[in-house]
């Protein structure tokens, strides 16, 4: 039993694609976090590297999808069964994707224009200006006031510790220090908050010291000489809480502002570089697993139709094998159950067909052989009847009875000898196939040189042109059945031109599904077969001829059946009639004297 499938799915199944997809999501979610991050914190899109590390995977899904595409492309060039069912199916599949897409590329480029747009209308340099501006401002006032305490007020009361009232407003401690032989400073007295001393004495001169984070956070000192010179003395300003973390924040927003310029600058790019690497793949993923969906749901139909076509053309052992599981299983399931009851069917048929035929050729076999006794059972009797009456006279006679007995014998003979031909079984046949044994082939040039070569001398008006016939042309069929269907063919082509005329032979190789066939046409111009007589003509004894026996198509027929061949005819009345027979050709043989055609 010949069994289709299982069909033929993609590298892929659509098991592997989506676990493909998943793990692209996943990748893409995590690439995704380090490419904002990244591209936030420097404002620039990603260098080359990484450029073609991200694009490695929509490179390959690409050329996935462009072998995907091309395996669709080459079965409709070759015209395969289905291949435009899957076009269609893959065109209507790609144009939903086409669809869910469109809308949500539109209008993730309309909120970046618009974000564009809104970016440009923040004046965010100039704020981070003002704020910097108020911020230094502040600084300074800080410092004015300072220093203006600094010549102004007199701290002695607070360093002698004669007055207990606290230090003018802003002022956290006051510190003085006294010189020593070898150049450094000593600490003599503080007041104020003891958190602001400092544990070094400063440089021997007036002004602001230089502020150190974190001991300075959110003050200034100011230091100035005492009287005499040999002490100094180190005021300690509050700016406030916060002030340097304000300005901090201040410095912050500025660069975050700067990278928020440079990313308004290359939005696009991003946008652009954002799509190529995770829109894009998921798009072409999408349209890898519409092709193997657009496969694997027309892929049953497919063997549904050929095997079909298969069916049609007679072969009823087709089986379909259904996929586990697959939706169209109860489909197929009845039409194997469909193909298996044609198939008894037809068993039933031909057996009630042969049994008809059988009785039909026994009642033509009948009258066949009847016909013949009349005149031996009459030619006998008037023998018989010439000796008994007159007995010297019986040699008048004898010899034209004697004839006309001899020549209905050899007509039962050879009527008997057609009839033995078509009914036993075929000795060769198909057994080149089998065997592979070269006694079961026969060179066609060599074969019709042979046959016609009797007909050339017994019928000079007929001409013989055979030259599209090539040599080397070998045909999977024995010498002697060769030459039984080349003989009825010419025997018949010349009947029909009455003994005048053209018969042309041609051989063209020709190819039906994956066999070779060299197809053999024998043209005559005669008078042509009859659209009454057309059907009729491979029935057995069925004859137009006054001394034929209606066996000669019927056994060429059956010769070329039972070696896996196949025979026809074209005619039209007073033109001629031609005969087609496809022959298998051997293994070998050789193809430059064919003319190629394909079916």
């Amino acid at each position: 039993m010949n069994t289709s499938g299982p069909s033929k799915y993609p590298v892929i199944n659509v098991r592997g694609l989506t676990l493909i997809y998943v793990s692209l999501c996943i990748l893409t979610v995590l690439f995704s976090r380090t490419f904002f991050s990244e591209t936030l914190r420097d404002g620039t899109i990603p260098g080359r590297l990484n450029q073609i590390i991200f694009f490695t995977i929509p490179v390959v899904l690409l050329a996935f999808l462009a072998y995907s595409i091309l395996g669709i492309f080459r079965d409709l060039a070759a015209r395969r069964t289905g291949s435009k069912f899957k076009v269609r199916l893959l065109v209507y599949f790609m144009i939903t994707v086409v669809f869910a897409a469109v809308p949500v590329t539109m209008v993730t480029g309309l909120a970046m224009n618009e974000l564009l747009r809104f970016w440009r209308a923040i004046e965010a340099e100039q704020a981070v200006q003002a704020a910097q501006g108020f911020a230094l401002q502040a600084y300074s006032l800080h410092m004015e006031k300072l220093e203006v305490l600094a010549k102004t007020v007199h701290f002695d009361p607070w360093m002698e510790g004669g007055q207990a009232g606290p230090l003018p407003p802003g002022i956290l401690a006051v510190q003085d220090f006294a010189g020593e032989e070898e150049g450094s400073w000593k600490s003599l007295a503080l007041a104020g908050d003891s958190r602001h001393a400092l544990a070094s004495a400063p440089l021997g001169r007036e002004g602001f010291m230089g502020r150190e984070m974190p001991r300075d956070t959110d003050v200034i000192r100011y230091a100035f000489p005492l009287s005499g010179g040999g002490e100094l003395r180190v005021l300690t300003y509050d700016l406030g809480e916060g002030f340097d973390a304000s300005i901090r924040a201040i410095e912050n927003q500025a660069q975050q502002f700067e990278i928020i310029d440079s990313l308004r600058e290359n939005l696009r790019p991003l946008l652009v570089f954002f799509y190529g690497v995770f829109f894009f793949p998921s798009l072409l993923m999408t349209a890898i697993i519409a092709i193997s969906f657009t496969r694997r749901i027309a892929q049953p139909l497919v063997d549904l139709t050929e095997a079909t076509r298969r069916v049609a053309e007679g072969d009823f052992s087709i089986q379909i094998l259904a996929r586990r599981g697959d939706e169209l299983g109860l489909l197929v399931s009845s039409f194997n159950s469909m193909v298996r009851d044609l198939e008894k069917s037809r068993t039933a048929l031909l057996r009630s067909e042969k049994i008809s035929i059988w009785q039909n050729m026994a009642q033509q076999l009948a009258h066949e052989i009847k016909n013949p006794l009349t005149p031996i059972k009459l030619s006998a009797e008037r023998v018989l009847r010439r000796w008994r009456n007159e007995p010297d006279r019986v040699g008048e006679i004898l010899e034209g009875s004697m004839l006309a007995i001899i020549q209905e014998v050899e007509g039962l003979s050879t009527l008997l000898t057609e009839f033995r031909t078509l009914s036993r079984p075929m000795e060769n046949s198909q057994s080149y196939g089998e065997s592979g044994n070269a006694a079961f082939t026969t060179e066609l040039r060599e074969a019709i040189t042979e046959s016609i070569a009797p007909y050339r001398s017994s019928h000079p008006q007929v001409r013989f042109e055979m030259s599209h016939t090539g040599g080397g042309i070998t045909v999977k069929i024995d010498q002697h059945r060769m030459n039984q269907i080349l003989s009825n063919l010419f025997i018949n082509a010349i009947d029909a031109m009455e003994g005048r005329g053209l018969i042309e032979i041609r051989a063209d190789l020709v190819k039906k599904r994956e066999t070779r066939y060299c197809r053999l046409s024998i043209r005559d111009t005669g008078k042509g077969i009859s659209k009454q007589e057309g059907p009729l003509v491979f029935t057995p004894y069925f004859t137009t001829k006054e001394t034929g026996t209606g066996l000669g198509l019927p056994i060429v027929e059956r010769i070329v059946n039972d070696h896996g061949g196949s025979i026809w005819f074209n005619s039209a009345e007073g033109m001629g009639t031609t005969f087609f027979i496809d022959l298998p050709v051997a293994a070998g043989s050789d193809q430059d004297g064919f003319n190629s055609h394909h079916r």
